[in-house]
């Protein structure tokens, strides 16, 4: 396929593909799905080998937001039944993340639900920062809050913090239906903010919320523009109790073919399979890593993933490694630029970025509200859309927050 052949040899340049190839890759039919995946995947080993990096979410505060994102769980007006605490003191929540981290995860997330940090939340969050990061020499601190005000970035990453996530979701022309608490604006505020402070900018997308195609193309080509260097897929999880509890939009070859539409886009970034793999991917999961060299390990906020062991093994019987903590996950050039603060990929980009800043989290709400994730047992097809599906749909009940051991 011409198109694909062109794709790949963009993607090994750090080419951008255009507008119309990009949809030509999310049109493109359930038989050629295969040659889209490994035209996809052989720029992603190009840039990453066949190495998965692992995440590991720790909700430091769960629920009570006083945002009104529709996707989310922790929204306000939300009853969808989830866990709801206060801020995690810096010993629970670093005894949170050494559980990830002991199932092999090289990044720990911070998140908090809310519209964003006060300077006492900056605080807190640095101190815990500083506590994990004494336990743990060698561990990446991204930090999840919100959107930011000024001086906010530089004090987290004093403390510490090695990256912040703020994601954009999805196209600046439907934001305003999925919000009305803050605008698409603020969000790209908040990714300058991090960029501007030398963070390592993650920033991405949810999908499944009943965008069209260009939607998805448009989020993709302005996260490319701000040059995150991690780009975090999240599928929609619609949990009962929220304004999209009845949005069943995705099937395991949609999921794959919006994977590669981003690894395309943003060829040399870390592209991460984000909240809701579980449920929309299911048994196709390990496909996906032929895409994204990067997950999200065990549970999600406020929902539950597929096992840690699950993850492990999957990576392994699917010929992929997990990366190491002593290995770099960015290519060469985006490496050299982040250990200067991410604030300097001047031909680094997800491609090609000109007036750049960075991102932040997976499906984050206001902040720090994932997509979803859900248990990993789900087997069933995807229901008609309509159809409220809480039998798919695991809330979290362990972890962090509870007194139960945390899936890792």
């Amino acid at each position: 396929m011409d198109l694909l052949n062109t794709l790949v040899d963009k993607g090994l340049r750090r080419e951008s593909p255009t507008r119309d190839e990009a949809l030509a890759v999310l049109a493109t039919s359930d038989d050629d799905l295969l040659d889209v995946v490994a035209a996809a995947g052989k720029v992603r080993r190009h840039w990453f080998g066949r190495r998965v990096k692992l995440n590991y979410l720790v909700n430091l505060k769960s629920g009570l937001c006083p945002e009104d994102c529709s996707y989310c769980s922790q929204r306000l007006g939300s009853t969808a039944g989830i866990l709801k605490y206060t801020w995690l003191k810096p010993g629970e929540a670093s005894e949170a993340a050494a559980a990830g981290l002991a199932g092999g995860a090289k990044r720990v997330c911070l998140v908090a639900s809310g519209r964003g940090p006060t300077d006492r939340d900056v605080d807190r969050v640095s101190e815990t920062i500083r506590t994990i990061k004494d336990q743990h020499e060698h561990v990446e601190v991204c930090a999840c809050l919100g959107l930011l005000s000024d001086g906010q970035a530089e004090r987290l990453r004093e403390a510490g913090a090695d990256a912040y996530n703020h994601n954009l979701n999805t196209s600046e022309a439907t934001y305003g239906d999925i919000t009305t608490t803050h605008t698409y604006a603020d969000r790209v505020d908040t990714v300058n903010k991090a960029h501007a402070a030398g963070l390592s900018a993650c920033s991405g997308l949810i999908a499944g919320m009943g965008e069209s195609d260009g939607d998805l193309v448009d989020v993709v080509f302005s996260l490319r523009e701000l040059d995150p260097d991690s780009v975090p897929v999240n599928f929609l999880i619609p949990f009962e109790g929220t304004p999209l509890a009845k949005e069943w939009n995705l099937t395991p070859q949609r999921c794959l073919r919006i994977l590669a539409m981003v690894r395309f886009v943003c060829p040399d970034a870390e592209v991460r399979i984000a909240g809701g793999r579980e449920v929309h991917l299911r048994s196709m999961q390990p496909l996906a890593l032929n895409l994204a060299n990067s997950i999200f390990l065990g549970d999600y906020l406020t929902s539950e993933g597929q096992a840690g062991k699950a993850d492990l093994e999957m990576i392994a019987d699917a010929g992929f490694e997990v990366e190491g903590a002593e290995q770099v996950t960015l290519p060469e050039h985006r490496a050299a630029a982040a250990a200067g603060g991410c604030g300097s990929h001047e031909s680094a980009g997800c491609g090609s970025h000109a007036a750049a800043g960075c991102g932040s989290e997976a499906g984050s709400g206001c902040g720090s509200h994932e997509g979803g994730g859900v248990c990993g047992t789900a087997s069933s097809p995807e229901p008609a859309t309509g159809e409220a599906r809480t039998d798919l749909v695991a809330v979290r009940r362990r972890g962090a927050g509870t007194d139960l051991a945390p899936n890792a």
